[in-house]
């Protein structure tokens, strides 16, 4: 596992390892592993003194370019205790090419994805005994590049630390997989085109933090954005692509500047064509959401993402007005792609797009 790998290991001692968290009790993004990768970058040396080390703190200057403009970029994947007790990873490969292309929106460096991938190999194989195996439990893998110049004036930092920490899950949302309620927005935007809505930046959600207290007040999971210029297309959810099947065509709003092209937007897509479903990317309104709704067109309607994977949505509210979609139940294209998503990542479903990566 360690052989041409140019990776120092430096490992906790024993005596200091972590207790792990009863698999039952895991929540999301609270506990994390003994271990974690960390490189750093700077113009002479490019990517340099790559190691898996101890989880640790660390020391920033206060004046670090991170605080004050934002340059932080970071990834959602998972891996996965599936057939024989074997660790999977489910496309990793898409996600390091979708973080270089917010490194590259960003003004940061790219990094070597095949080394890269390697190494975090190595980290999962170093701490395989943290990756849970209950149902629908997993390791959440978060790769993340930060900048970090001490220097006060606007301008892309020439140092950066890139890192992967490892956290074990059980659900996203306290809900499970049960249908969420969805507030829909139209006051506030998350994001325009021409902006940084396509890439995997943390400014993105800081800004979408204001609403969606709002909506969590209301008693709502989540929030659906509109275009930030008419108010009136969907968009996406905070967490999640946005999915509508209606009179049978599955529909997702297009990448069109402002959309994260999420992974699983992307699977779901690949899976449902292959089923011979009718699917189409292409500018939806709210209004035409709400029609459907209202006369019984819209049959099911989920958010696809990391997190959650696939999170059917049960009920609407725009305008202070209540919609249900499905009676508020679990649609059937959305139990069939939860299930046979599930299948793929654990290797027990026939996987004929090449996307499952086996660790170990």
């Amino acid at each position: 596992m360690w052989e041409n790998l140019d990776v120092a290991l430096e490992k906790v001692a024993k005596d200091r390892m972590k207790a792990k968290p009863p698999q039952d009790k895991l929540g999301f993004g609270l506990h994390f592993t003994d271990h974690m990768l960390w490189m750093k970058w700077n113009r002479q040396d490019g990517w340099h003194d790559t190691k898996i080390c101890p989880y640790q703190d660390f020391h920033l200057n206060p004046a670090s370019m991170v605080f004050h403009y934002g340059q932080a970029i970071f990834e959602g994947m998972k891996a996965y205790r599936g057939k024989d007790d074997q660790i999977f990873l489910f496309r990793p490969q898409d996600n390091f090419d979708r973080m270089n292309n917010s490194a590259l929106r960003m003004c940061m460096p790219r990094f070597p994805v095949d080394k890269v991938l390697k190494s975090l190999k190595a980290l999962l194989y170093l701490e395989r005994q943290w990756i849970p195996s209950a149902a629908g439990a997993s390791l959440y893998i978060r790769p993340t590049m930060i900048a970090v110049d001490p220097y006060l004036g606007v301008r892309p930092s020439e140092t950066y630390y890139f890192y992967i920490i490892l956290s074990p899950v059980g659900a996203y949302y306290a809900e499970g997989f049960n249908p969420t309620k969805i507030y829909v927005s139209d006051e506030y935007v998350r994001a325009v085109k021409g902006g940084v809505g396509n890439v995997k930046t943390g400014g993105n959600y800081a800004a979408s933090l204001f609403t969606t207290q709002l909506a969590k007040k209301a008693g709502y999971t989540q929030v659906l954005w509109l275009d930030g210029c008419e108010h009136r297309y969907v968009e996406e959810v905070g967490t999640s692509n946005i999915f509508f099947l209606i009179e049978d065509e599955l529909i997702t709003p297009p990448l069109e500047g402002s959309i994260l092209g999420g992974i699983t937007r992307d699977s779901v897509l690949k899976l449902a064509a292959g089923w011979g479903i009718r699917t189409a990317e292409r500018r939806i309104t709210i209004d035409e959401v709400l029609a459907a709704c209202a006369d019984g067109r819209l049959q099911e309607s989920f958010g696809t993402g990391t997190a959650a994977v696939i999170s059917p949505v049960g009920e609407l509210m725009y305008r202070e007005k209540v919609y249900h979609v499905n009676d508020g139940k679990i649609g059937a294209l959305s139990q069939r792609l939860f299930t046979e998503l599930q299948a793929i990542q654990c290797g027990y479903g026939d996987d004929p797009f090449k996307w499952v990566v086996r660790v170990c």
